[in-house]
């Protein structure tokens, strides 16, 4: 979910059950300011998210029960146990790289826009408030730009 949504790891920790929309494919975020926002979320992630409501932890309590995940106890993950989880998968992958679950938001805007999406699409996925902030935040391949410009510039 973090990288299938691009979501901040403080979504991913406050996602309800009731949140996801599996038959319309769409997450629904409160992001940054207490904002709501609809993540369309693809097929895989979907699948990964049942599996893992098959083996999900008893909640620990009624506070609990909506919560998507949980920890051992039962509780809300915390942001912490989320880095902890990236830090260690990264390492049994054998990336020696320095990851973090910002990592994978940003890989997620990363890839949408190298592989055509719209920014202004990309910017409402992310609940950036400008589209400057996406700009700044997906650095682009100097070369697929270059591409662009010349495969598309009316004076080629």
């Amino acid at each position: 979910v973090l990288y299938g949504c691009g979501l901040r790891v403080s979504e991913v920790t406050s996602l309800k059950i009731s949140d996801i929309f599996f038959k319309e494919k769409f997450v629904s975020v409160v992001g940054k300011g207490n904002k709501q926002r609809l993540v369309p979320v693809d097929d895989i992630a979907l699948e990964y998210v049942l599996k893992y409501l098959g083996m999900r932890p008893e909640p620990y309590d009624k506070a609990s029960e909506d919560i998507l995940f949980l920890n051992r106890s039962g509780r809300r993950l915390s942001r912490v146990s989320v880095f902890n989880m990236v830090k260690r998968q990264a390492m049994a992958a054998g990336i020696h790289k320095e990851i973090s679950p910002h990592t994978f938001r940003h890989s997620f805007a990363t890839h949408l826009i190298e592989n055509g999406a719209d920014l202004r699409a990309v910017q409402e996925m992310l609940g950036h408030e400008s589209v400057l902030t996406t700009e700044i935040y997906t650095h682009i391949d100097a070369g697929k730009w270059r591409h662009t410009v010349l495969e598309h510039h009316p004076r080629k």
